[in-house]
Formats: structure tokens, C-alpha cells, sequence
């Protein structure tokens, strides 16, 4: 095991202990016999903090203090809960600096986009805060002397597996909606970047959340995360990641017969039209690369380009990829590191497969120069690939955009659409009738036109085909975070 200074000047500000341990009614649990694992910063290829994973006892314990707190909170006035979980976005921004430079140390993501997913953060919390005394059911009409109506009501305790490249957001996408509709959580982070996550907790309760309300525990997926989503009393999961993991999920989910929410991937492409902007397409292009450096299920990773002004446009994108900077994620780089050495051998290795199928690398197209540490891959724009490239197919996870050429919007569109994936898409056109006609074939849970950029926590997100089940975002979140009650009563 790497050695580590005692404590790593970032987790000190943020009062986190030299071992990090499952956080459980808001407080860290004891040290016990757990397997030790490290924190590394993705830059530097240094530990920067430890954590004992959590055991599948540690695990139940989490569980049964949420099922516990669950009782006092579903009965909780709803206005009541909206306040406190206005009382967390508070809670967030004012930490939102110290959160801001854990989630770049951890992740390696450039400062401002780290900022950005804090403040994402907060605002899911402010959101739902405002939902939580307006989840709604109906009065259906039945025959005189019966009154019929529905009625939403809360799981219990819902498990929410996030991964390593929002974590953050990616855990309060979930969270701030189920608190809302008077659930109780257990969180588990990526074991790559579970700071924030440790941290968020208990910042939670020190803000007025019950304890146990929200609760964190620590460790692989194969390990905690099992324990977490076998246990008895877990009534949803809901788990972003890849679609192999996503597959053993629901498959636990359907073997115990409870919901389950997925959110797999993509690979999703966007339609570039001859009377496009190509400036603001070229723009968006980048913007796929930039986020994560790549590593976002969101990206659009595959530009479908009209070959009239394939030329030009792969010029003017080229422009943009070649002038991102690369660097440490504190420093506010354009791109940060990838976050592990596994995943940066894993997106070289594609990039090299791409160009000998027959892609060429316009920019970039390795490791990124002048790098002697850190898991850096340069910005990389192939052009010249077709469909049935691995590197079109494939869900990639690093600074890698494609350009594949069409000849007529009928062959864009069956291009998009030949993939197993429906997460996002996009078209630019300067004809409303096309974009609407386009938006309508793709198949994709989101179609973005003339932009390519995160919507609001007021839009639903989520796939079409293996990219997943369920929505997050938005009112719908609320329809999958409650159960349905139909309550018929005779009157006459």
C-alpha cells in the first residue's frame, strides 16, 4: 500500500478523519476489521486519503439505522420536510468551496466543473424541497356510491450506487427525490471517489436532517454494494454505471422482486446538418471532450456530419480540440486526468485500435505530452470512422470524439440509431421542421437541438434500450421513487 502524509491538507479543512468510515446517522462508524483501500489523486498518482470498506455487518447496520429514521420521516409533514431539505442546499453552499476542491482532488475534474456540479447539487435540494408537499394523487370516477382515489407513497429505504465521474451530483440526482417523497438512503460511492460523498453526509445532519435520514457506506461493488443491494429491508435500487454492472443489478433487483431505477450509458450521437452552425456544432463537439474529460455518459461522442461540410466542420472542431489545456484538476485546466491507469490504457488502446481499423487522428491520438505523472490522455478527434468501428460502438470514457460522414439525413439517422443505446442525442439544423422531424426518429430518452449541454433538474433524464430503466430529474423522478396505493371506498 502507498504511504500517505496524515492527513492530506484538503480532507483536514473538511474535518475528515485520517481513516475514512461508513457514515451512519451522521457520524463516522468505528474502525473495525474492514479491508483498507486507497484514495488516489488521478493527477498525481498519489494517496491522498484512506477508508476501511465497509463489512456486510457495517452494511446492515447502515440499513437498519435508515429503516429506523424511515418511521419519523415518511410521517414527517411534508412541508416540514421541504424546509429541511432547503436547510442542506444551504448546507452545501456555503461548504461549496471545500466540496469544490475535494471533488477535483478525488476526481481529477477541473475546478470550475466541480464548482458547477456543487451548485447542481444544491439546486437538486431546492428543486424537490419545493415538490416534496406536492406529490399528488387523482380522483377517479366510478360508478355512484363509490369514491375512488390514488395515493403515492414513499418505498423506504432505497439504495443509490453512484459513480466516480459526478460524485456529487450523481448522488444528490437521486437523493434530494426520495427524501422528498419521505424515503430514507443509503448511499454507496464509487471506492475511487467516495469524499464528497463522506463529507456531504454528515455536513446533512449538521444542517437539521435526521440522523439516519441519509447514510453512506464504503467499498467495492462487489463487495458492499452486493451486501447493500441484497439486504432485506432495501425496497429500491437505484445505480448508475456500465451496462455489464447495471445487467447484475437488475438482475438482483428481479430476483428480490423490488424497483429498480438503471442508468447505463450511451453512446449518443448528434446529427450535423449542412445549413447547421457549424460553430456552434464544432463548440458542442468539444464540449464532449471537456466535461470530465470525456468521461460522461452524457457526451456526444459520435458527430454524424453531412459530407457537403464535413471538411469545414472537422476543421473548425479540430481548432477547438487543439487548443484545450491539460492539467491538474485544482490548477482549472480545460481537461483533467483520467481516473484511474486502467481506464487511460483502456481509452489509448481504443484510440489505437481506431486508427489502424482505418481512422485518422487529427488531433492528438495518445498520452498527453509533458505528463510525467498522472493518468493524462490528450484530446483526441478521429476523423474518418464508420459505424461498425469499435470506437463508434463502443462507450470510450475519454477525451475521444469521432466524426463519421452521411449522405443523406434518411442514412444519419439510421446511423444513430444503429447502436444499443438511447441515452441522448442531438441535431443542428437551421430548419424547425427538420429538427422536430429528427427528434422524432431518434431514438434516445433526450434529443437536444441546435446545443449540446446538460439541461436543468427540471428535465427528465434518462435511455432508451440498454442505457437504462426509469427517469431521473424533474417531477417524473418522483413517480419512481413512490408506489402507487388505490383506495376504493363504498359510500352508499
Amino acid at each position: 500500500m502507498t504511504e500517505v502524509a496524515r492527513t492530506h491538507p484538503l480532507l483536514e479543512d473538511a474535518r475528515l478523519p485520517e481513516v475514512l468510515t461508513a457514515v451512519t446517522a451522521g457520524e463516522h462508524a468505528p474502525r473495525g476489521s474492514g479491508p483498507m483501500l486507497d484514495v488516489e489523486d488521478p493527477a498525481t498518482e498519489s494517496t491522498v486519503a484512506r477508508f476501511e470498506e465497509t463489512t456486510a455487518d457495517g452494511v446492515a447496520g447502515a440499513v437498519e439505522n435508515a429503516q429506523a429514521a424511515w418511521r419519523g420521516w415518511a410521517r414527517l409533514d411534508p412541508v416540514e420536510r421541504g424546509r429541511l431539505l432547503n436547510r442542506v442546499a444551504r448546507a452545501l453552499r456555503e461548504n461549496a468551496d471545500r466540496l469544490a476542491r475535494l471533488e477535483s482532488l478525488d476526481s481529477g475534474k477541473p475546478l470550475s466543473q466541480a464548482r458547477t456540479d456543487i451548485a447542481g447539487s444544491a439546486r437538486y435540494f431546492e428543486y424537490y424541497a419545493g415538490l416534496a408537499d406536492k406529490i399528488h394523487g387523482e380522483t377517479i370516477p366510478q360508478p355512484r356510491g363509490t369514491f375512488t382515489y390514488t395515493v403515492r407513497e414513499p418505498y423506504g429505504v432505497v439504495a443509490h450506487i453512484t459513480p466516480w465521474n459526478a460524485p456529487l451530483t450523481q448522488m444528490m440526482r437521486g437523493v434530494a427525490p426520495c427524501l422528498a417523497a419521505g424515503n430514507t438512503v443509503v448511499v454507496k460511492p464509487s471506492e475511487l471517489t467516495p469524499l464528497t460523498s463522506v463529507l456531504a453526509a454528515r455536513l446533512m445532519v449538521e444542517a437539521g436532517l435526521p440522523p439516519g435520514v441519509c447514510n453512506v457506506v464504503l467499498g467495492a461493488g462487489d463487495t458492499t454494494g452486493a451486501a447493500l443491494t441484497r439486504h432485506p429491508l432495501v425496497r429500491h435500487i437505484t445505480f448508475t454505471g456500465s451496462v455489464a454492472a447495471g445487467r447484475r443489478v437488475g438482475a438482483v433487483a428481479a430476483e428480490r422482486i423490488i424497483d429498480v431505477n438503471l442508468e447505463l450509458g450511451g453512446k449518443s450521437p448528434t446529427i450535423v446538418c449542412a445549413d447547421a452552425d457549424l460553430g456552434a456544432a464544432a463548440k458542442a463537439g468539444a464540449l464532449a471532450v471537456i466535461r470530465n474529460s470525456g468521461q460522461s455518459c452524457f457526451a456526444t461522442t459520435r458527430l454524424l456530419v453531412d459530407r457537403r461540410v464535413h471538411g469545414d466542420f472537422v476543421e473548425r472542431l479540430a481548432g477547438h480540440v487543439a487548443g484545450l489545456s491539460v492539467g491538474h484538476g485544482l490548477d482549472d485546466p480545460d481537461l483533467g486526468p483520467l481516473i484511474s491507469a486502467q481506464q487511460r490504457s483502456r481509452v489509448l488502446d481504443h484510440i489505437d485500435r481506431a486508427v489502424r481499423d482505418g481512422a485518422e487522428a487529427v488531433v492528438g491520438g495518445g498520452a498527453a505530452e509533458g505528463a510525467e505523472r498522472g493518468y493524462f490522455v490528450s484530446p483526441t478527434l478521429l476523423s474518418g470512422v464508420t459505424n461498425d468501428m469499435a470506437v463508434a460502438r463502443e462507450e470510450i470514457f475519454g477525451p475521444v470524439q469521432s466524426v463519421i460522414a452521411f449522405d443523406s439525413l434518411e442514412e444519419a439517422v439510421e446511423i444513430a440509431n444503429d447502436t444499443e443505446y438511447g441515452l441522448s442525442a442531438g441535431v443542428f439544423t437551421a430548419h424547425v421542421g427538420t429538427a422536430h422531424r429528427i427528434a422524432a426518429e431518434l431514438q434516445a430518452g433526450q434529443v437536444q437541438v441546435n446545443r449540446y449541454s446538460g439541461a436543468g433538474v427540471e428535465v427528465p433524464f434518462g435511455g432508451y434500450k440498454s442505457s437504462g430503466l426509469g427517469r431521473e430529474k424533474g417531477t417524473e423522478a418522483i413517480t419512481h421513487y413512490t408506489q402507487l396505493k388505490s383506495v376504493i371506498v363504498a359510500t352508499s
